[in-house]
């Protein structure tokens, strides 16, 4: 199996790239923002590689680092997920980004994916929520209130308080990240309005 290819960059179609490694031109396929990462022909480039080995072809996924081929891997435990979808995702968030929507269950932001509907970006976030929470850079007590309101079992006036921010114009995962943030500063027994006051506060940071 072939796992990483450093070469020439030869030539670019439209999802993938022809590495020239030793004299062999290599198609990789990769996502758009790995394309548009990659030099102009003529130079040089390394490539982590995912190889798929099917009856009637050989198929290769290129990616700038094995955390990106991880992730491309991750995506494709989803139900419904394959390697193209794997790919659009990637091409729409980078990983960085991927691992806090899904921490946050930020199931819009998936969702903006193209060929990605709200049922299999609710599948990605709910499948992989207790996968990514190491690779997300979102405070921990964030996603477990955003798990909490996911699963109806936030308290009472922090729900009211998200949904009053949203009510502002405020999307649910910011929402979410400023009252979980206020909650904790100002105790569990706050009541709807302190979190308000302090939720746009830190929303206004």
């Amino acid at each position: 199996m072939i796992g990483k290819l450093k070469g020439l960059i030869d030539s670019y179609g439209e999802d993938y790239v022809i590495l020239d490694v030793q004299g062999v031109g290599y198609q990789v396929h990769c996502s758009s923002r790995t394309l548009q990462a990659l030099p102009a022909p003529g130079e040089a480039a390394v490539l982590s590689i995912e190889t798929y080995v099917r009856e009637d072809q050989i198929k290769l996924f290129g990616f700038r680092s094995d955390h990106e081929r991880e992730w491309f891997r991750l995506l494709q435990t989803v139900q419904s997920v394959g390697a193209k979808v794997a790919l659009a995702v990637l091409s729409t968030l980078p990983p960085a980004e991927l691992a806090n929507a899904i921490a946050l269950r930020d199931k819009a932001a998936v969702a903006r994916t193209p060929g990605v509907g709200p049922k299999v970006a609710e599948r990605i976030v709910t499948e992989l929520k207790d996968k990514v929470p190491a690779f997300a850079n979102v405070d921990p007590a964030i996603t477990q209130l955003s798990g909490a309101i996911d699963d109806h079992r936030a308290p009472r006036p922090v729900t009211d308080a998200i949904s009053a921010l949203v009510n502002l114009g405020y999307g649910a995962p910011q929402a979410a990240a400023a009252i979980a943030s206020a909650s904790r500063s100002a105790g569990e027994h706050a009541e709807t309005a302190q979190l308000i006051k302090l939720g746009l506060k830190e929303l206004a940071k």
